[in-house]
């Protein structure tokens, strides 16, 4: 038999009055609420197994407290938990439900995982999802976790685009499950006056996105911030990458932890309170390489520092002309042994003609072993001494950043 709970019954327990205790089984298997469930502030005793029910509103357990094993099986558009305490474990089974859980309370480990397919009952039919018919999916969406001690939660194939994280404790330890999606920077390519901003896809928290998007000169496609969302910066946010760039390595994640390593930096380099000099070398590791994490841009620095080397080499470093050797000495006038001094003259600065192919092949030479640390056995003016050694400085290190971002891209 299904029950359906009309807008004057949808309250199980009404706001208005004290707190329940729930010493017996609960369970509301195929009810179907057509506003609000309430079960704040009540306390159930024994372990409960809620559901699999319906309800077209929110369900309330603000305030509740449950000191036996829990299951929560529901269809809802939203799921309130804040300060809820769970005594013991619990699993939350959710489809369409946006899940508040500010500031709630657990000891033990918990679950919170979206539901694939519809929910069946005890006798085997589909719970019917007529309710929720205009919902645009059945996605499980987190809206906040502050204030929550997250060393034993686990969540599972949620969407956390939208989820505030600053205030969490312990959220190194949480574990993420299967298909947990964050939200992305803004695609294609903008404007900001006369330069063209471009944001490589990664994986962004929602307050960087309210952060960004607050800043004077902010690109579109960054997402303000709702009412009661409160304001972050950099400082708050820095922890909150570091902590979620941890839990990705020990769950084997490694390109996932880029993503959250590559944030962190992000909100170390905007942050108030570093150093002018540690802001300056911060600002060059992202321009060179994207803090080692983009091997393109490492590989378009290297690919620029080679052709300047080669324009200067053709230009300055290369000789006029191949040096030559010279034997001088002198001839004893009644014969005997001769000494000959042999010299090589000083190469000199080229004139004329500078950028031929030929010229162009030997700075290419002199270029190309310069970055393996090798010597081509060129001869160089002043200048070319110096831009190889310039070259053979910058553009190993270069090729060394490129290799460093294909790794941390790829390794498991």
């Amino acid at each position: 038999m299904t029950a359906i709970f009309r807008e004057h019954q949808a309250s199980v327990i009404p706001e208005e009055r004290a707190a329940q205790t729930f010493k017996g089984r609960a369970g509301f298997e195929s009810a179907t609420f057509e506003d609000d469930a309430w079960f704040g502030a009540a306390t159930f005793q024994s372990p409960v197994d809620l559901g699999p029910f319906v309800c077209a509103g929110r369900v309330s357990l603000a305030g509740a407290v449950f000191d036996g094993p829990m299951t929560l099986s529901c269809v809802a558009r939203r799921v309130e938990c804040r300060r809820t305490r769970w005594m013991s474990t619990a699993e939350l089974r959710l489809r369409y439900t946006t899940v508040d859980f500010s500031h709630a309370v657990f000891e033990y480990p918990l679950t919170i995982a979206a539901e694939a397919a519809p929910f069946v009952l005890s006798d085997g039919r589909p719970v019917t999802e007529q309710a929720l018919a205009g919902a645009p999916d059945e996605t499980v969406r987190m809206a906040s976790m502050r204030g929550v001690d997250a060393a034993h939660l686990v969540l599972a194939d949620v969407d956390l685009s939208g989820c505030l994280f600053t205030g969490t404790v312990h959220l190194d330890q949480i574990r993420l499950e299967g298909a947990c999606v964050f939200d992305t920077v803004p695609p294609a390519m903008h404007w900001r006056g006369w330069r063209p901003i471009r944001f490589t896809q990664r994986r962004t928290l929602a307050e960087e996105h309210h952060w960004r998007a607050s800043r004077p000169g902010a690109v579109p496609g960054w997402n303000v911030a709702v009412f009661g969302a409160g304001r972050v910066g950099p400082l708050q946010l820095a922890p909150v990458y570091r902590a979620l760039r941890k839990a990705f390595e020990d769950g084997k994640h490694e390109p996932g932890a880029a993503d959250f390593y590559y944030g962190e930096m992000e909100m170390r380099r905007h942050a108030d309170d570093i150093p002018r000099s540690e802001r300056g070398l911060l600002t060059a590791y992202w321009a060179l390489s994207g803090y080692g994490m983009r091997a393109s841009r490492a590989l378009a620095w290297r690919g620029a520092a080679m052709l300047v080397t080669i324009v200067l080499l053709m230009g300055l470093g290369l000789p006029k002309d191949a040096s030559k050797q010279a034997a001088t000495g002198t001839v004893p006038a009644g014969g005997g042994k001769v000494t000959l001094e042999i010299d090589k003259a000083d190469p000199q600065n080229p004139t004329g003609e500078r950028f031929t192919g030929e010229r162009f092949e030997q700075a290419l030479n002199v270029t190309l072993n310069s970055v393996v640390f090798r010597s081509a056995d060129q001869d160089l003016t002043t200048s070319g001494t110096y831009i190889e050694m310039a070259s053979r400085v910058t553009e190993p290190v270069l090729l060394g950043l490129a290799i460093l971002a294909v790794r941390n891209r790829v390794k498991r």
